[in-house]
């Protein structure tokens, strides 16, 4: 929002929200039935055009991101946060109102008669009013703009984003965007005027303002120095990201749209442009201090993948309405990201004070780490990363599963292998209330479980367990004075249920009223009772010193991240040598773990209250 919003500063259809959408219905069904009974295709192209803007931009925003999150060619190294992301949700606004636009000229304009495909002097004549006309008007527009009054109640709000991606490019306010679409369409009116507009000339000239808007916008330079040394005056007709991130920096000089040309003209170029144009293509790949490796969970995860939808990403993932509509392409998505990759990649960049941490996925789902297909595979791409980050010297690497078998295979690793249970654990631990006597075990026995019940019964707290297998397994690495605190149990009364995956529905409805079920898994259980208290799974809420945090992390809130990846960052920042991974391996003072994690800002999630449970469900 502009510091002091002007006339139409919100589009039409802000108070949709989501739905926005909903207002091309009558436009697309009209389309279909056109086509269906008069054969009318060109109202179906309009449909087909607004979706190629929506899946370029997309292209844009992932590759943009991938390339930042490495830092090769990086121009601009800021963080961005939540509110950038926000303020970017309406990113596509302008592709609705440019269809709507183009529909109406198709049906009050054009008619029933139909455009030729192809012209060449009507492309022509496009390119030639762009790089006069219209770029010159833009210039003079845009320098408009930065005027204190309408700076304050329009374009404030697009220079909000210091660090720029290729959808800030098309973040305005509704009038501005009038303003801008009355300027760049005058070739098209002016070709259909003149008799000499096409389809193809409509569609390469609209593609070429979108390709060029998200080029300025993607924060990493990628035009080689090839181009301007084969023909020198390209630097006045072909702007680089270098270039107009100068613009997003320092506001007053490269106001030009996308040949700076009249930059140079009128003397408003910056000094700086061609020095951090050199300095951008030098830019190597950032070595970072730690690395996270993750992989995906449920299908809906991919959407949280920084390098995917900004707007899914941004918010906690939920059974939202509009993803059982999207579960074809989620399929394709996945099938795609899982089959055709065949090792890990960088997805995400963050900063904790003077500690880099990149985050890699594994391009996997849960469900394959239990395929023995799948297996081989799976730990080669890790053994793969691992040897990398050893190459490139980072000093730990995360792993949201158990790494002993890497350790064994490779015992001279420099790099510090971490899973992060020991703080999994702990978090769990001072998740229980105060005064508690006793608590309720069902779960898969793992590593976190074991130390959060061995914990609970040296602290003379009653673990109640329902099944007898699990009191065998879980008595084996307790000591003799502490096993009496290990009790099997047909009682479902404890109020306090120490949760993990394998928790059926029957053994929920079991439990009392107000009983509070605590998650020891990276899976929090179904919520089924309206009556009792569910939290979260292990995780922290971050320091504020942590930077470039734009996503969430699954079902987690903002800012709040997994006691596992938070854990792997505290061992990193502490500089710690031991290796903490292995189902077999114990953990090393894991109170040290919890102290040093409060120590650096990470602060643990309160429990919910019952109205807050009821209101989320």
């Amino acid at each position: 929002m502009a510091s002091r919003p002007g006339l139409l500063t919100d589009w039409p259809w802000t108070p949709l929200g989501s739905f926005k959408y909903l207002v091309l219905a009558p436009l697309v069904i009209d389309s279909i039935y056109s086509y269906a009974t008069m054969r009318d295709h060109e109202k179906l192209l309009v449909v087909a055009l607004m979706v190629w803007r929506i899946v370029h931009s997309q292209i844009w925003i992932s590759f943009s991101r991938y390339q930042t999150a490495k830092g090769t060619k990086r121009i601009v190294d800021k963080s961005i946060e939540f509110d950038q992301v926000d303020r970017e949700r309406s990113w596509d606004d302008q592709i609705i109102f440019n269809t709507l636009i183009a529909y109406l000229a198709k049906v009050y304009m054009i008619g029933t008669d139909t455009l030729p495909f192809w012209r060449l002097d009507g492309l022509i004549l496009v390119a030639l009013l762009h790089a006069g006309p219209v770029e010159f008007i833009y210039y003079w527009f845009h320098r408009a703009l930065h005027h204190h009054f309408l700076y304050s109640r329009y374009h404030s709000h697009h220079h909000s984003s210091i660090v720029t991606e290729p959808i800030t490019s098309v973040v305005h306010p509704f009038a501005e965007h009038i303003a801008y679409s009355l300027i760049l369409v005058m070739p098209l009116v002016t070709t259909f005027l003149c008799g000499t507009v096409s389809v193809v000339s409509i569609a390469l000239y609209i593609t070429y303002i979108d390709f060029m808007n998200n080029l300025g916008h993607c924060n990493f330079e990628l035009i080689p120095k090839l181009c301007f040394s084969l023909f020198p005056p390209l630097k006045f007709l072909f702007y680089t990201p270098s270039f107009h991130s100068l613009h997003h920096t320092q506001f007053r000089t490269n106001y030009s749209l996308f040949m700076p040309v009249y930059d140079y003209i009128y003397g408003t170029n910056d000094k700086c442009s061609d020095s951090l144009y050199e300095t951008s293509l030098e830019q190597g790949e950032e070595k970072p201090d730690a690395i996270y490796l993750t992989h995906l969970t449920s299908l809906d995860s991919i959407y949280h993948l920084r390098l995917g939808f900004v707007s899914l990403s941004s918010h906690p993932l939920s059974s939202r309405c509009y993803l059982l509509l999207m579960k074809p392409f989620t399929l394709m998505l996945s099938f795609m990201l899982t089959f055709l990759s065949f090792r890990t990649f960088a997805f995400e960049r963050n900063r904790f004070r003077d500690l880099t941490l990149h985050s890699h996925l594994v391009p996997k789902f849960s469900s394959h780490y239990k395929s023995q297909k799948q297996k081989e595979s799976i730990n080669k791409m890790i053994e793969t990363a691992i040897l990398e980050a050893e190459k490139n010297g980072v000093r730990g690497e995360e792993l949201n599963s158990h790494g002993e078998m890497y350790l064994r295979k490779h015992p001279k690793l420099k790099i510090r292998i971490i899973d992060g249970s020991s703080l999994a654990a702990q978090v769990v631990i001072h998740s229980i209330p105060v005064g508690t006597r006793e608590v309720l075990f069902r779960g898969k026995i793992t590593k976190v479980a074991r130390a959060i019940i061995t914990s609970l019964c040296q602290n003379d707290i009653k673990v109640m367990v329902l099944r007898e297998e699990d009191h065998c397994m879980l008595a084996r690495f307790l000591g003799e004075h502490c096993k009496e605190n290990l009790v099997l149990t047909t009682n479902y009364s404890p109020m306090i249920w120490l949760v993990g995956d394998g928790l059926s529905k029957e053994e929920q409805k079991m439990a009392a009223k107000g009983t509070r079920f605590l998650p020891f898994s990276q899976f929090p259980p179904s919520q089924l009772r309206k009556d009792c208290f569910y939290h979260t799974t292990p995780a922290m809420i971050i320091p504020d010193s942590a930077q470039n945090i734009d996503s969430c992390e699954n079902w987690l809130g903002r800012r709040v991240m997994s006691a596992w990846r938070a854990g792997g960052i505290v061992h990193a920042l502490e500089g710690w040598e031991e290796h903490e991974c292995g189902l077999d391996v114990p953990m090393v003072n894991p109170h040290r773990v919890w102290e040093a994690a409060l120590r650096h800002g990470f602060q643990p999630l309160v429990l919910p209250s019952l109205l807050e449970t009821n209101k989320s469900l």
